[in-house]
């Protein structure tokens, strides 16, 4: 017994959970949850490598951030901003709104910067973003060649994401810090403070937009204007479930900003192990999501990429599931056994060897008569075997054959012409 269990134990160490009894296919992810949790349980060490890639990229945007606040707080500690006494050199009468205005003309300078770096972090994002895809979609994949592929194929749309959210980002600062100066000033303070809500109003709905230019630009081929009109549509059509994912996926860069000692110290591991991995899964996952309940069906692409079905009747070729409930899997392997074509042993009957028909043989020297016979004995084989068969075609065993494909093939030429009435391309997601 206690031999047993060790072994049991051990084996379960070194073979994992596809060598044990309660492993069935039920266990496969079915829906999107289920998806990110294999993925994060399954993939954790490429999530790791794929995350170190993309924080490579982020390198320059960290710089820039470290500059910005050393040289702020140098200033806070030095700027004589204390009082109005005119005392010193330089002489300064008035202190009133001098460290709004150095805020001010310092963020020109650093939010500007900001812009350049983020186009280099797009670089990361469209290499990371593109595995993350393929992971979702339960695609194999080599972390190094893919990173490089999705740079070329994807960079010029998360670049348009990043400038778009950087450009807002840099005016919504500038917006902001003169809406500072002029309080200070006290120039129509009231107004000023509605800007400044407005403004970071309008940087969180830019903010939402571009995660979903990235998305859409991972998964679609569009051009500039119609991945922009795509996103707001994407962004204002599910806002409320937008905002909650954009949030969950975000924790981590919460809490860095959160300014809490100890939630500082575990964001700034989290970032470096996985961290940025984490907020494309998040966020990408949930875009499959929607893209399959409001985008794929509408355009003729296949859904649920990357799930399992639990639907038994779903695995049988030409079984009465309806084709939108059926998972993508199964419609690939249907569209395979189709393509492969019906097999002729199998769907038709074939005379076993067991009766006493023989082909006549030649002798070395052999006349006209002999290729007669020839011939007549192929004819009488050719013919028996057309007989037996018209005897047996009504079987069981070659109807039910025959009608699997014969349901298959209609499926798909309905699927098919299906996609042949969209005249022209929907207004979501028109492609170049």
């Amino acid at each position: 017994m206690a031999d047993r269990e060790r072994r049991g134990l051990v084996a379960r160490w070194l073979e994992g959970k596809e060598r044990s009894e309660d492993y069935a296919r039920s266990t496969l992810p079915s829906n999107r949850w289920q998806l990110f949790w294999d993925i994060m349980k399954g993939r954790f060490g490429r999530l790791m490598l794929v995350n170190l890639l993309t924080l490579i990229t982020f390198v320059p945007l960290i710089l820039v951030y470290f500059w910005r606040y050393l040289v702020m707080a140098a200033q806070d500690m030095l700027g004589p901003y204390g009082s109005g006494l005119g005392v010193g050199y330089p002489v300064i009468p008035n202190v009133v709104g001098v460290a709004e205005w150095t805020s001010f003309q310092n963020d020109l300078l650093f939010f500007a910067l900001f812009i350049v770096a983020g186009l280099i972090a797009a670089v990361g994002i469209s290499g990371g973003m593109y595995i993350i895809r393929n992971l979702i979609w339960t695609e194999g994949i080599f972390v190094a060649n893919d990173f490089l592929r999705g740079i070329r194929r994807n960079y010029w749309n998360v670049a348009e994401a990043v400038l778009i959210f950087t450009l807002t980002l840099f005016v919504a600062q500038t917006m902001s810090n003169l809406a500072n100066w002029c309080i200070a000033m006290d120039i129509a303070p009231v107004w000023m403070v509605v800007s400044k809500i407005v403004g970071y109003v309008l940087l969180a709905l830019i903010g939402v937009i571009s995660l979903w230019m990235i998305s859409l630009g991972i998964n679609y081929k569009q051009g500039p204007w119609a991945l922009f009109r795509n996103a707001v549509v994407m962004a204002v059509g599910t806002l409320p479930q937008t905002v909650f994912f954009a949030a969950i996926a975000l924790i981590p860069v919460g809490l860095l900003f959160s300014g809490v000692g100890f939630l500082v110290v575990i964001a700034v591991i989290a970032m470096l192990l996985i961290g940025l991995s984490y907020v494309m899964l998040v966020w990408m996952d949930y875009s499959q999501w929607a893209f399959d309940k409001f985008v794929n069906p509408n355009i003729g692409v296949k859904t649920g990429r990357g799930l399992y079905s639990r639907t038994p009747q779903e695995d049988k070729i030409g079984g009465s599931a309806p084709a939108a409930e059926s998972s993508a899997a199964v419609r690939e392997y249907r569209r395979m056994i189709l393509a492969q074509g019906k097999s002729q042993l199998v769907s038709r009957p074939i005379k076993p060897l067991d009766d006493d028909l023989e082909v006549y043989q030649l002798p070395e020297s052999f006349s006209r008569d002999d290729l007669r016979r020839l011939k007549e004995s192929k004819d009488a084989i050719d013919e028996d075997a057309k007989a037996y068969e018209e005897e047996h075609k009504n079987d069981e065993q070659y109807v039910e054959y025959n009608k699997q494909f014969e349901e298959l093939e209609r499926a798909l030429e309905d699927d098919d012409k299906k996609k042949k009435k969209l005249k022209k391309a929907p207004k979501m997601l028109n492609k170049r």
